[in-house]
């Protein structure tokens, strides 16, 4: 396995006097806070890996990591921000016993890459400041070779499926009145369009049942504990969805992943760091949504999707509220309160 470069700490010089940005401030932020809480959680699974392939991977994995959060306090530091709490050794405990095989974690870091992904190609087109872009430049192709790797290990160790095939056309053609049927008339068959984000669907949310599945297991807090039941059938019911809609066309699906889940009930986490972690990667589910929904045509995956929106909407909010509740929650760097400021004093 070729092992990703880490980048130079400190060699990119911000131009003299040049402030972050709100853009700059709120992706390092975000890439601080997921970073933070993505190594406490590969540690503990690096603690419990046999497999040396997926060992090297996770210790990859580490490394860049480590490399973006140092890199990014260094960014805060240099300019006297305070960085996030974020997530510490006090939220995890490595040595708790194991709660999901080796073989989830191949399946765990395609899910986190494409997440951290989603972050860094967002970021650039948005940041200006030579540091800060050429950091997320970096992060982007890390990340990518990351999953390049992850791609390689699930195709050699036969973890995973490939997309579905389909016949090559034999011409261009054009849609008629029929193209967005999905309930009446003529229902035309899945676009590729359409079947590559089922299957993507499909993968991601797979791999989050079986996280939330570990995570209802092992939770403390009732409230957190009750999210994650709900969560993981608002997840099932969703997938039971996504995957009907290839088994009609017989094209097949990624299999569930539920399996990999021990039946420990001794959380290596806390509470703050898995509900942090769901109620993130849920919101990156409504980030999903959206580009499905961009590239449908048929009204009945529309609705379906529509639908799925509104209920992982749903759980993010009593998430969000549970999370504040407890003192959880950390506030991103935010404007000015304009109105606060004129008031008497």
């Amino acid at each position: 396995m070729n092992t990703i470069k880490p980048i130079k700490i400190g060699a990119h010089k911000s131009s003299s006097g040049e402030r972050l940005t709100s853009t700059e401030m709120a992706k390092l932020w975000a890439t601080y806070m997921g970073n933070s809480m993505s190594l406490c959680i590969l540690r503990y699974y690096l603690q419990h890996c046999e497999d040396q392939e997926i060992k090297s991977l996770l210790q990859d994995a580490i490394k860049l990591s480590t490399v973006f959060l140092d890199t990014t306090k260094g960014i805060f530091d240099k300019e006297n921000i305070p960085y996030p709490i974020g997530f510490t050794e006090k939220d995890v405990n490595i040595n708790a016993p194991r709660l999901f095989e080796d073989e989830f974690y191949v399946h765990y870091l395609k899910y986190a890459a494409k997440a951290g992904l989603s972050i860094y190609q967002i970021a650039i087109p948005i940041v200006y400041r030579k540091d800060v872009s050429e950091f997320f430049i970096y992060c982007m192709d890390a990340t990518i070779a990351l999953i390049e790797q992850i791609k390689s290990i699930q195709m050699k160790k036969g973890l995973i499926m490939k997309p579905p095939y389909i016949p090559v056309p034999e011409r261009p053609e054009f849609a008629n009145e029929d193209f967005l049927n999905g309930y009446l008339g003529k229902v035309r068959p899945l676009h590729a369009m359409e079947i590559a984000h089922l299957y993507d669907n499909i993968e991601n949310n797979v791999t989050s049942k079986a996280l939330i599945l570990g995570f209802s297991q092992v939770a403390r807090h009732e409230k957190v504990k009750s999210l994650f039941v709900r969560g993981k059938e608002m997840t099932h019911k969703n997938l039971e969805s996504y995957m009907g809609h290839l088994h009609k066309e017989n094209l097949p699906s990624p299999a569930f992943l539920d399996d990999l889940v021990t039946t420990s009930t001794f959380a290596p986490f806390s509470d703050k760091l898995m509900l942090f972690h769901k109620v993130d990667m849920f919101s990156m589910k409504i980030r999903a949504f959206g580009n499905s929904l961009a590239v449908n045509g048929r009204h009945d995956i529309g609705l379906m999707y529509s639908k799925s929106l509104m209920n992982i909407m749903l759980f993010v909010s009593n998430g969000a509220k549970i999370m504040m509740e407890n003192g959880w929650m950390e506030e991103p760097p935010h404007a000015v309160s304009r109105d606060d400021l004129s008031k008497p004093k």
